[in-house]
Formats: C-alpha cells, sequence, structure tokens
C-alpha cells in the first residue's frame, strides 16, 4: 500500500478547524491546503486568483439553482479574454485537479473544497469535521475580527450556510453530518491543542490499520 496519505477537515466557522489543520500539518511534517489552493489552481488555469476568490464569495448563489445560471468574464495575467467565461462547476473541476494531483504526490492537509468527496477513493485518507458550541465560536469570532457578538453570528451563520449550500451540491452528502464524515469533533471540549493530540494519536492508528488491511487483502 502506498505510505502517502492526505487528512481532509471540514469545519465551522469559529470552530478551529483552520488552525487545528495547519497543526496537524506541522506535526506530521506534511503540506497544508485551504486558500493556497486557489493559488495553485489560478497557476494550473492560467486565470488569476481573484476570479477563484470572486467564486468563493459567491457561493450563495448556488442555492435556487443560481449555480447553473452563474457565469463570469475573466483576466488572465496579461490580457483581458473578452468572451471567454466558466461557470462554478468549471472551478471546481480545476481545483479538484489540483487536489488530485497533490494527493497522488504526497501526504497533505486540505481544508474544505469538498477534499473528501474528491478524493473518496484515496486509500489512505481521514475524514474529519470540527465543530464547537454557537457561543464560543461567536467569541472567537469576535475576537478575531474585531466585531460585536451579534455581527459575529451574522457571519458565522452565513459563512456556514455557504460552505453547506457548496458542499451538498458538490458531494450529496449533507456537510457537518456524523454520517459525512469518519470522525465528528467539538474542539471546545479539550481546546485547539488537546484537540490536536487526540486526533493525531488517532490518525496515527487509522492510517497503521489501514495499512495492515493492504497488506492482507
Amino acid at each position: 500500500m502506498d505510505d502517502k496519505f492526505v487528512i481532509n477537515i471540514g469545519r465551522q466557522l469559529g470552530s478551529g478547524g483552520r488552525i487545528i489543520g495547519e497543526k496537524l500539518a506541522k506535526r506530521f511534517g506534511i503540506g497544508f491546503y485551504d486558500k493556497e489552493l486557489i493559488i495553485l489552481a489560478s497557476k494550473d488555469s492560467g486565470l488569476c486568483s481573484d476570479f477563484f476568490e470572486k467564486a468563493d464569495e459567491e457561493t450563495e448563489s448556488f442555492s435556487l439553482g443560481g449555480l447553473f445560471g452563474m457565469r463570469f468574464s475573466f483576466y488572465n495575467d496579461t490580457s483581458y479574454t473578452g468572451v471567454n467565461c466558466l461557470s462554478h462547476d468549471s472551478l471546481f473541476k480545476i481545483q479538484s485537479d489540483v487536489i488530485r494531483r497533490l494527493a497522488d504526490t504526497q501526504s497533505c492537509v486540505f481544508v474544505g473544497r469538498c477534499a473528501d468527496y474528491i478524493l473518496r477513493d484515496h486509500p489512505l485518507a481521514i475524514n474529519i469535521f470540527i465543530s464547537s458550541p454557537l457561543d464560543v465560536r461567536i467569541k472567537q469570532v469576535s475576537l478575531y475580527h474585531h466585531i460585536p457578538a451579534n455581527e459575529a453570528e451574522n457571519m458565522i451563520e452565513k459563512k456556514d450556510r455557504k460552505r453547506a449550500i457548496y458542499y451538498n451540491y458538490y458531494t450529496y452528502k449533507e456537510w457537518g453530518v456524523a454520517a459525512s464524515y469518519q470522525l465528528c469533533v467539538d474542539s471546545s471540549v479539550l481546546g485547539i491543542d488537546g484537540t490536536v493530540d487526540f486526533l493525531e494519536d488517532y490518525i496515527r492508528k487509522c492510517i497503521a490499520q489501514r495499512k495492515i488491511a493492504g497488506t492482507t487483502d
């Protein structure tokens, strides 16, 4: 069995999912990819990174059939392409190709981007969802963005709704529901570092068991 493994992390806003992913990547000495995927997708496609950022910001348009109607004109690095347009589906494919290529060549951590679905056939993929109680997340988002609690709550509701719409559409699964992942963890129970410790142990055991199973098939 190939030794390369991937850790795919879904998360609620304010749960610490991104920083947990970064810390896990450092623990294992592997690559970490979140917004970094936008840069790589931009290089692969020749589209400017702002184009992917714009698509990210407009994921809420997926609802009510909006996904099929969304089209964007774009710039490349040197000139205006005029009539060239891409759909959200095209952008998703570009990012998916980048994710698959990375997973084929190295062990890494992916945050979001439906990586758990894209890499569903990977023999050493660990799929995790990080959550936390709403009051804890409001406090964290409020502190991080320096905004009042009511604004933080609105931001959480909007961002998580967008993530759910995006994930549910492309994966045919349900975002944040236990059945969609191998493990769901409330990061507020053990704290960020305690959660990282717990997940590191869990991941190492999962990888070891799958390797053993792979040698006996």
